[in-house]
């Protein structure tokens, strides 16, 4: 699945199968070694499945579109979350932040785009409650 809007050819593509990771991009510059590697980083408590790194993230360059989709366990959501309580997060110098993210529950996978780099090189699929602490 391609980012929408854009081209098919104009889309870089990595997939890391074990993690179950996919980022695809379109910018300006992709370096040869930008990729997605399983992380070494302890994940956040809520999170639902492996964090993945965004290897060299920062020299992509002309950035248009970033689609990041990740698969999560469902069976590691808290009771009584609602299934669709997840989100992308990233890491951050202020900690984990949530990023915009679309869940298909069949596929049991998260997905969020952006418009620019995420603003940071680390991702995991985890447990968003945001929503509800807002309506608090």
């Amino acid at each position: 699945m391609t980012i929408p809007g854009y081209d098919s050819n104009t889309v870089a593509e990595y997939t890391l199968e074990r993690a179950g990771a996919r980022v695809e991009l379109v910018a300006g510059v992709v370096p040869d070694a930008f990729g997605l590697r399983k992380s070494g980083r302890e994940p956040p408590v809520d999170a639902l499945g492996d964090p993945v790194d965004l290897v060299v993230c920062e020299e992509l360059k002309a950035v248009e579109a970033v689609r990041i989709a990740l698969v999560y366990d469902p069976s590691k959501l808290p009771a009584g979350a609602s299934p669709t309580d997840v989100a992308i997060a990233v890491e951050t110098e202020a900690g984990w932040e949530p990023l915009e993210s679309t869940v298909d529950l069949e596929e049991t996978t998260v997905t969020a785009v952006l418009n620019d780099r995420p603003p940071g090189t680390t991702v995991v699929a985890g447990y968003d409650d945001t929503a509800a602490k807002r309506a608090e």
